[in-house]
């Protein structure tokens, strides 16, 4: 049974960053660029009393893509070699990335919640918190709870529970069917959230062909690249 379960481990990190981005990009070509196109939303056939469409299809299985980030997060924070400098950077692009967001969502440079990079942050700082209070009760509990409070003020995509799903996946990243059954109740996606687990639990621990900083930055920058021209095909 192990060694059947050894075989299936064939996705690196790199692996897991390119779905993550893919998916990421395909739900958000749907819910900005395709949502009132005609072609998308008719039916294409029904599972029960559900109507499926080419668009549910691609936010169906864009809902895969936080998960796989929340977990790459965590991966990064077990890995990296400078915990300053990641953080540093996740927070650089999260404000890099604030004003494609709000065009994309409102068409002007205010939107009242923020990007997923926040979120992320936000639970990378609470994964450091965790390692800096092990076993300090009080510090650990205060530093948490300041944290979600602040996640539910910035209202960041996916909110507290984006950010207690990253807590979640260091807690129970060494029972994955643990972390996927419980992982899956907690997004507010749920169901559709949880077939992420899938490749997650085929991640073999290796980092693989993304390497060096050219590639590395090609990944942040994805995000506010790929949303700012989002929102220039959205007016045109």
């Amino acid at each position: 049974m192990k060694k059947a379960y050894a075989d299936l481990r064939v996705l690196t990190g790199s692996h897991l960053k390119l779905l993550a981005v893919l998916l990421m990009g395909i739900d958000h070509v749907a819910g900005f660029l395709l949502r009132e196109v005609e072609s998308v939303t008719e039916v294409l056939f029904t599972v029960g009393h559900r109507e499926v469409t080419l668009y549910f299809l691609m936010r169906f299985v864009g809902r895969w893509a936080f998960p796989l980030f929340a977990f790459l997060i965590v991966e990064g924070f077990l890995h990296t070699h400078d915990r300053l400098k990641y953080g540093r950077n996740l927070l650089l692009f999260a404000l890099l990335s604030e004003i494609p967001w709000n065009l994309v969502h409102s068409h002007t440079f205010f939107y009242p919640s923020q990007n997923v990079f926040f979120t992320l942050f936000i639970g990378y700082i609470g994964l450091c918190a965790i390692e800096r209070f092990r076993g300090e009760n009080l510090k650990l509990g205060a530093s948490l709870i300041s944290l979600l409070v602040i996640s539910v003020f910035l209202r960041a995509d996916y909110g507290c529970s984006g950010y207690g799903f990253i807590l979640l996946m260091y807690v129970l990243r060494k029972w994955k069917l643990l972390m996927s059954v419980i992982g899956s109740c907690i997004l507010p996606s749920r169901w559709m959230a949880g077939f992420a687990f899938i490749p997650i639990c085929m991640y073999n621990g290796r980092r693989g062909f993304v390497k060096g900083s050219v590639a590395k930055y090609a990944f942040y920058l994805f995000y506010p690249l790929h949303l700012l021209l989002l929102y220039v095909m959205g007016n045109l």
